[in-house]
């Protein structure tokens, strides 16, 4: 095996430049450093721990809950970093909020779409697995996030996310000058009859990256346009914070269920009233 060039500060990580004292065991995975403020906004209390490059962190507490949020920046390269360094200061479970474009035309703007699973069409993941691996989310954070639209009033869907390496080109869209790529005009039609939900560009990455580490991961993403429709607004994005961050609240009641119960997985025959 090769020599190690590793970074010599073992305890600050080199990109996030945070440490374990600096975050809370759950974290939440914007991909815009700007949505750091309006993710916490819906928090009882927080603190900025760090902020290098596309990397923002901020932690403090949601109804009493330990709660952290760290921004990727755009793609699955750079939101594989903040897993890979987060999991190294110990954090054990992440919930992507994003953006997203609806596949199906019964999905309208503003909805939220809870990820089950991922068609990995982004290239991060296959550099830690084989291809043929599945990306799913964590049952228990699907859960967790569906409990909490439902407790907010907000509507949403569940269903498979198909995450891209580029916004345009990869999400059959035109490039610069009308470029289309191979593929290109039959790509949407494709996904829709799969009946696949959603479509951004990280939550594959970060959900097989998760599972290869034995981690939680789950995402949550707001519609802001319907490639079917053709309908676009940047419309939200606050349902998807809140509904991560109430979420997270859960996880953490389900957690203290499970320890009380003396089980290591929570199921619907335990209560979390």
């Amino acid at each position: 095996m090769a020599g190690d060039s590793e970074d010599p500060n073992a305890d600050v990580q080199y990109h996030l430049e945070v440490a374990a004292d600096d975050v809370a065991d759950t974290v939440l995975l914007p991909g815009n450093p700007e949505r750091v403020e309006k993710i916490v906004a819906h928090w009882d209390d927080h603190e900025e721990r760090a902020h290098h490059r596309e990397y923002r962190t901020a932690t403090g507490t949601y109804d009493g809950t330990p709660i952290s949020v760290t921004s990727t920046g755009i793609g699955s390269p750079s939101a594989a970093i903040a897993v890979e360094e987060l999991a190294r200061v110990g954090c054990e479970t992440f919930i992507r909020v994003g953006s997203c474009g609806a596949l199906q035309a019964e999905m309208s703007v503003g909805d939220l779409v809870i990820t089950t699973g991922g068609v990995r069409q982004e290239g991060t993941s296959d550099e830690y697995v084989r291809d043929d691996y599945p990306a799913t989310a964590d049952y228990e954070v699907v859960s967790a996030l569906v409990a909490a639209a439902e407790r907010l009033g907000y509507d949403y869907h569940t269903g498979v996310t198909m995450s891209a390496d580029s916004f345009y080109a990869g999400q059959g869209r035109p490039g610069f000058d009308g470029f289309e790529a191979a593929g290109a005009d039959d790509l949407i039609d494709e996904l829709t009859e799969a009946n696949v939900a959603n479509i951004e560009m990280e939550a594959s990455a970060i959900l097989t990256i998760a599972n290869v580490y034995g981690l939680r991961a789950g995402a949550v993403c707001s519609v802001y346009a319907n490639r079917v429709t053709g309908e676009f607004r940047t419309e939200g994005e606050s349902r998807a914070a809140e509904t991560a961050s109430l979420a997270t609240h859960l996880l953490a009641k389900m957690d203290a269920v499970k320890r009380e119960a003396g089980v290591d997985r929570w199921h619907a025959g335990l209560s979390l009233e």
